[in-house]
């Protein structure tokens, strides 16, 4: 049933992308840090801030106090399940997201937030993903895989008990469609660009791949690999918690209330164990041959055997110097070391920002709420 509310949402929805749409009539597309022109991540960045502002809105109005951890969690996550590169056909290499749990756990509005802090948090401090990117890579990972998974994931459950084993394939469907229609975004924001941006003699500014190159070679490796690990990552957690805290999966259909403890820390010990491990082991992405497709430096793309590097691209793509760029410590001289140690700090910063992030947001929604605070003294 649609609220009333809903209706408002879904009419303002409608007020920006028509003005957003007749804005894009008159520009054109590009890609950012070398890959996506400035303008186009200009236009990524203003598709995904309603989704932002859908998400924070989510967080004051559902969630409390003890919905915190497991927002920090499923954030923390995300983070460091992107670092487990996997081998892709054609040797490149891909990894899940993690975006289909958050999704299916928290509901697509505050996975939103919490994926697109790990990715912010990535591109600013370890340089996986360009600052100009951002808005691209949140509105690809952060709204396209959260949004239809949850949409997919509901049509399996609707109607089914909470431990149904329709729940387990429904997440494992989900996840790889999710996975798969981020990687077709991501292909057409890539092979757009030749066809929009040329220097004076015809050759590409941005990414150099028109569509016929770079739709096949990020859907056949993801729909073969990458979507399958996250559908069967999601799936496998799904099961597991089906078995020891079905509360936690009803948390998106039925918000927490105040007294229940099912998403505090005690409760969720055994998964932040489980997270732990990975940064035990995460050096293991480090394994995985080649690069990412569509993320190589202009070095590697010389080697490649491309004739020229593309101007915009060799212009933008050392527009920002991460600090702990590519995972790593240099003065540490152990790249396994030091790909734990980011592992572990980009958890860290993860988690506290999202914690402040999140009692912010809560913090306000009392402090505004004049009947909230009244029910409090009351007690």
């Amino acid at each position: 049933m649609i609220t009333k509310e809903s209706r408002k949402s879904l009419k303002w929805l409608s007020f920006y992308y028509l003005a957003l749409i007749v804005w894009l009539g008159t520009t054109g597309l590009h890609i950012p840090d070398g890959y996506l022109s400035p303008i186009v991540s200009a236009i990524m960045f203003l598709l995904v801030l309603p989704f932002w502002v859908i998400g924070v809105r989510k967080i004051r109005e559902t969630m409390n106090a003890r919905s915190v951890p497991l927002i920090a969690l499923l954030a923390a996550f995300s983070f460091v399940i992107m670092m487990f590169n996997i081998p892709l056909p054609g040797g490149t290499s891909g990894h899940a997201t993690g975006a289909a749990l958050a999704a299916i756990i928290l509901g697509p509005a505050a996975a939103t937030i919490a994926v697109s802090i790990a990715l912010i948090i990535q591109a600013f401090f370890f340089g996986d993903g360009g600052i100009l990117a951002i808005g691209a890579n949140c509105f690809n990972m952060a709204v396209i895989i959260p949004y239809i998974v949850y949409a997919i994931y509901q049509a399996f459950s609707k109607n089914t008990a909470v431990t149904s084993p329709r729940r387990v394939i429904g997440a494992a469907a989900a996840g790889w469609v999710g996975m798969t229609l981020a990687a077709f975004f991501t292909g057409v924001e890539f092979g757009i660009q030749p066809l929009l941006f040329v220097a004076a003699d015809g050759s590409p500014l941005y990414a150099p791949y028109p569509l016929s190159v770079a739709l096949p070679a990020m859907l056949i490796p993801h729909m073969t690999v990458a979507s399958v690990v996250e559908g069967l990552l999601t799936a496998l957690v799904v099961a597991y918690l089906q078995r020891s805290n079905t509360a936690v999966l009803e948390g998106a259909e039925k918000p927490p209330q105040p007294e229940g403890d099912a998403t505090g820390f005690r409760k969720l010990r055994w998964v932040w164990v489980g997270l732990a491990a990975l940064v035990v082991v995460s050096p293991l992405g480090l394994l995985a041959p080649g690069t990412a497709w569509g993320e190589w430096g202009t070095e590697e793309l010389s080697q490649m055997g491309l004739k020229s590097i593309p101007a915009g691209l060799e212009k933008l793509s050392d527009l920002w110097g991460a600090p702990l760029a590519g995972y790593d410590l240099p003065a540490l001289g152990n790249a396994n070391l030091g790909y734990l140690l980011s592992a572990l700090m980009g958890i860290v910063i993860t988690v506290t920002l999202v914690w402040l992030f999140t009692m912010l947001l809560m913090y306000r929604s009392d402090s505004q709420n004049p009947r909230s605070q009244t029910q409090n003294q009351g007690k």
